[in-house]
């Protein structure tokens, strides 16, 4: 569990204050995969980095499983940090080691025996699926090597909390998928909190199960993913979860129309997604259906999606329409956004 109450950052640079976090109130539970999500600046990295201590609160407390990190001792403090992981954007690896060698610092560091280092090593190189590049050097993997030889050096020391800072950013779209679904698999197997930073919302589509948007140091909203994706409030958020399920009509398909009149977006989820909803409203023949555009997303399990369509026909028939479709748990507005 980790719990932010109250934090706030100042940084002097330039000889002028400048406000990183102010009054961030967030709550982690154990087991979760939780994203923090905001653009350049926002203070994602310097809420992320308290919880290890590379960086300490100007004011506030960080409790981490209810200690206070903020009173520890320098040995506490080394204590704290042998049970928190750290993976990079930029893989942070020694180039004049080899794979072996850069996952076992931290049990060189702890001075753990010689013949233990080995077969741990060997142990979470094969579990990140990278055994067979244990004598290879860093300038030799691909970017996605990279990573799982940053995940496998970050769960070296067993921890219980995992801290992952735009650990994906540098990532083809292909490698993305492949280093998430292994950080999924580490969350559900090895019962690792993660609390993990980006500035895209598909990352925090894919794995996370709660999320908090970040904008000039605060924490501006936060929720389940399911929530936060099926009912933004902030801006903000509105034009992250847009980047994942769009909230318009492309501007193409609109300029084919010949008339841009009742025009109406349907909204689905859960049980409403999963039934051919707009194909009972055809059968019926009330209106002439024309569907323009529509995505489905799964969150958290829960199938999450819009559609546009255009309804032709008298108004009274289109109100009828209407009133089938909010019947069956479809979300209706009308217009083209």
């Amino acid at each position: 569990m980790i719990i932010f109450e109250n934090i706030n950052k100042t940084y002097i640079k330039n000889q002028q204050h400048v406000h990183a976090l102010n009054n961030i109130n967030l709550h982690i539970d154990t087991g979760d995969i939780f994203g923090l999500i905001g653009w350049s600046g926002a203070g994602k990295s310097s809420l992320i980095r308290l919880v290890n201590q590379l960086e300490k609160p100007t004011s506030g407390t960080v409790y981490v499983n209810s200690v206070n990190v903020n009173t520890l001792d320098r040995a506490a403090q080394r204590q704290h940090k042998k049970k928190i992981g750290m993976i990079f954007q930029h893989f942070n690896l020694l180039e004049s080691k080899t794979v072996a060698q850069n996952v076992a610092i931290p049990l060189i560091l702890q001075g753990i025996d010689r013949n233990e280092i080995t077969q741990r090593v060997d142990a979470m190189l094969s579990y990140v699926d990278l055994l067979g590049k244990k004598d290879s050097y860093p300038s030799q993997l691909s970017g996605g090597q990279k990573q799982r030889v940053g995940i496998a050096r970050a769960l070296i020391t067993e921890p219980t909390i995992l801290l992952c800072d735009e650990a994906t950013s540098a990532l083809d779209p292909q490698t993305t998928i492949a280093i998430l679904k292994l950080l999924k698999q580490i969350n559900n197997e090895r019962k690792i909190t993660i609390l993990l930073v980006t500035h895209e919302m598909e990352v925090i589509a894919s794995i996370c199960n709660k999320v908090a948007v970040m904008e000039k140091g605060q924490v501006i909203e936060q929720g389940t993913v399911l929530d936060i994706f099926s009912a933004p409030q902030q801006d903000t958020t509105k034009k992250f979860v847009s980047t994942v399920l769009s909230p318009q009509i492309p501007e193409a398909i609109l300029a084919s129309l010949p008339q841009q009149e009742n025009i109406y977006r349907l909204e689905f989820l859960g049980d409403s997604a999963k039934k051919p909803v707009v194909n009972e409203l055809i059968l019926k023949q009330l209106v002439e259906i024309n569907i323009l555009f529509g995505n489905m997303r799964e969150i958290s399990g829960v199938v999450l999606g819009s559609m546009f369509i255009q309804m032709n026909g008298s108004e009274d028939k289109i109100k009828l329409a209407v009133a089938f479709l909010k019947q069956k748990g479809v979300h209706i507005e009308r217009g083209v956004v």
